[in-house]
């Protein structure tokens, strides 16, 4: 990516010769008074070792900063503030995304470093409900937003397969249920189960005993409770992938809470040698009071894990196997206090890179509907959500009279995305309600919106009779950026070119709503063009620059779509 920073770094190096470039491009600001230059330098900091005033240090500099990349250059008082050439800038911004083309925004921040992203992780024979969706789609942009910055990201499903909830499953699978149900309709029909056995449990407290000394029986690996388990999961995961395939979501391990079973032994005998457990009524805890985050339980009085124990397994497992840089767990903000206490049992056990293990929260999300409870029956499954979106975008795709060839693949396309730009919309620490209306919304900060926007600019293109050769560094040589100096153009172009910026951004703070929110100032900016300005001219040197320009918006706003897992369609 072009760095205009840096570019400026290395002309006030020529003169300041005693800072390094990155001290320069450090120093380098963006005034919020657009009267006081695009970009500006400070020179108290250059006047101990100049010897002089920092306004004349000032004064000279910008006489030193005679070039075409300027459009004019003045200090001050102790600042020198550069005003940007329009056309130099233009030009410099969208050669650049015509040489990167789909890969426009990414960087080698991360030098190929392995980084872990753990995210969606529903509990097998469990409803795949609305509020999975969270951790499904965040998680997902921040894999494909790290991949965009150069790491090496495996992406793990850290399935919900184990634990006392499989005792319960199994106890009420016996009592009430029989195979042919369950593989006609698995998940809905294990919840009914499921719900079953609370209700009854509520009757008589006993089967609460049953069901946990089942799960000790599948901890140990009996092979009817395992049998029945292994069953349960297929049976889940086929309903799952269904999920994900519509998401167009995948993953590189599977490997659930299940998979460290073997390995909770030797993670409960280090922390007995290292002095770390304690009794507490027949329980095995850690003692965390000190630091504020109370006494953590790593294994029943029956002896039976938790998710601590199967959790400090898996970390250690994984810097075994991956050596990863960090380890991203995308989970709700209800388990901070969970994370909070594992991390600090790692970093008491000796293991620096608990550092490395990160826990981005995200909030609630809920259905104008009601809220969900899995124990009573009352969810709201995630799939049924998107036939629902799908369903609905239909209807306003033949309403609409929209231009596609292929009715249905749209509606998926704009439906689905509709679901998924909505989450990736938000901040993801905040709480919201799931409302139809502003999800399916074409003309709002929506999905749609922004995915009608990369159609129309398509439009625009094969109307024009774009040809891909305009983007090649001859033929951009050759363009007239003078054509670009309108307002529209040039605050559409600064947005295009500050993309991968907004990518950095979202990386370093793991909130993909930043990339979210860049797109639909792109898109916004676009159509503010769109409409200001006309594109398909007669004269043949202005028609082309601002088909280029036409083309970047386009491009910029299918790569940022693409970092939230979403389509973007050439007609719409």
């Amino acid at each position: 990516m072009i760095n205009i920073k840096k570019v400026i770094a290395e002309k006030i190096n020529a003169s300041v010769d005693f800072l390094s470039l990155e001290e320069i491009e450090a120093m380098i600001e963006i005034p919020q008074d657009s009267a006081m230059g695009d970009y500006a330098f400070p020179c108290f900091k250059l006047a101990k070792q100049l010897h002089k005033a920092p306004p004349m240090i000032a004064a000279d500099l910008a006489a030193a900063l005679n070039d075409n990349l300027f459009e004019k250059v003045e200090n001050v008082n102790a600042y020198v503030n550069m005003f940007i050439n329009k056309e130099a800038f233009s030009k410099l911004s969208l050669e650049e995304v015509a040489k990167a083309k789909d890969s426009y925004g990414n960087t080698d921040i991360g030098h190929g470093e392995k980084v872990i992203v753990e995210y969606s992780s529903p509990n097998i024979a469990k409803p795949f409900h609305i509020g999975h969706i969270r951790s499904t789609v965040i998680g997902n942009s921040i894999n494909k937003i790290y991949t965009a910055l150069g790491y090496d990201v495996v992406r793990i499903n850290h399935l919900g397969d184990y634990g006392t909830q499989f005792g319960k499953m199994i106890v009420a699978f016996r009592k009430w249920g029989n195979e042919e149900d369950v593989k006609r309709e698995p998940i809905k029909t294990l919840l009914s189960y499921y719900v079953k056995f609370h209700e009854e449990a509520e009757k008589d407290p006993s089967l609460e005993d049953e069901a946990r000394a089942t799960f000790t029986k599948l901890e140990h690996g009996e092979e009817a409770e395992t049998k029945l388990w292994q069953w349960f999961r297929e049976e889940s995961l086929n309903e799952f992938n269904r999920v994900y395939n519509m998401l167009g979501i995948s993953f590189d391990s599977y490997a659930g809470e299940s998979f460290y079973s073997d390995k909770m032994p030797a993670v409960l005998d280090e922390l007995k040698a290292k002095g770390l457990l304690k009794e507490s009524q027949g329980a095995q805890i850690v003692d965390l009071e000190e630091y504020g985050f109370g006494p953590a339980l790593v294994t029943k009085s029956d002896g039976s894990s938790l998710y601590i124990t199967r959790d400090l397994a898996a970390a250690i497992y994984r810097k075994k196997t991956y050596d990863f840089a960090k380890c991203i767990y995308v989970v709700a903000s209800q388990q901070n206090l969970h994370f909070q206490q594992w991390f600090k049992i790692l970093e008491l056990m000796g293991y620096d890179w608990s550092k490395d293990c990160v826990h981005i929260p995200f909030g609630l999300v809920s259905m104008e509907e009601g809220t969900m409870s899995t124990r009573n029956g009352r969810v709201i499954f995630l799939e049924d959500v998107l036939n629902k979106a799908v369903e609905k975008t239909r209807e306003i795709v033949l309403e609409k009279n929209v231009n596609t060839e292929n009715v249905d693949e749209t509606a998926a396309m704009v439906g689905i995305g509709a679901v998924m730009f909505n989450e990736l919309a938000n901040s993801r620490i905040k709480d919201y309600v799931f409302k139809w209306d502003k999800v399916l919304n074409f003309d709002g900060e929506t999905g749609p919106y922004v995915q009608y926007t990369h159609a129309r600019a398509a439009s625009v293109l094969r109307k024009a009779g774009f040809d891909e050769a305009v983007l090649s560094p001859d033929a951009i040589e050759k363009l007239d950026f003078s054509y670009l100096s309108s307002d529209s153009a040039y605050e559409l172009i600064k947005l295009i070119y500050r993309f991968p910026d907004a990518i950095i951004k979202a990386g370093a703070e793991y909130e993909p709503s930043i990339v979210t929110r860049h797109i639909i100032d792109v898109a916004q900016a676009f159509n503010k063009f769109y409409h200001d300005e006309q594109i398909i001219v007669d004269n043949e040197n202005e028609k082309n620059v601002k088909l280029l320009l036409t083309w970047a918006a386009k491009q910029t706003i299918k790569n940022g779509l693409a970092l939230l897992g979403i389509k973007a369609p050439e007609k719409m």
